[in-house]
């Protein structure tokens, strides 16, 4: 692996608080908007970054990671961005408290996935890309949506990972 644990610790950090900052602009009528490149509301979608976050520390402590839950949208009392970055900042603390608390060999395990058994250590680095990806979309929508954001998105978090081209 490019990177230590330690390391994709802190760029999933710096992901996900861009995403708190960045969400708390939006209003609940734009929380409600759906792209036409995707079948999620803003709200789901940024919902959704927090709950891939979850998905890694979840999937280390139980041994699998099973697909639906990518599938899972936004509690009902999430309403508006200011909803959905109080949640990221729940999200972030309980991460943080697990990466204090993990020992190296967490890393080693290997998780069953649904697309196949996988080293937590590399499931890592696919959360902090994956999340990262979804956080671009949201920059995108932002924009779209004439929303400005606080300061530009992380790039640097992301540097070196396998980040699909696309945005979509």
């Amino acid at each position: 692996m490019r990177f230590t644990p330690q390391a994709l610790a802190g760029r999933l950090d710096r992901v996900l608080e861009s995403a708190q900052r960045l969400i708390g602009r939006f209003d609940a009528e734009r929380m409600d908007h759906v792209p036409t490149e995707r079948q999620r509301t803003v709200r789901d979608l940024a919902y959704h970054v927090y709950r891939v976050a979850l998905s890694f520390i979840d999937a280390v402590d139980g041994g699998e990671l099973p697909e639906s839950w990518f599938e899972d949208r936004a509690p009902g009392d999430l309403v508006t961005g200011a909803d959905v970055a109080r949640y990221g900042a729940l999200v972030r603390a309980r991460i943080s408290g697990w990466f204090q608390g993990a020992g190296p060999d967490e890393f080693t395990r290997t998780v069953v996935t649904y697309y196949g058994p996988q080293k937590a250590h590399e499931l890592l680095e696919r959360t902090v890309w994956h999340a990262g990806q979804h956080v671009r979309q949201l920059y995108v929508l932002a924009e779209r949506l004439h929303v400005a954001p606080p300061s530009p998105m992380p790039m640097e978090a992301l540097d070196g990972l396998p980040l699909p081209e696309a945005i979509w």
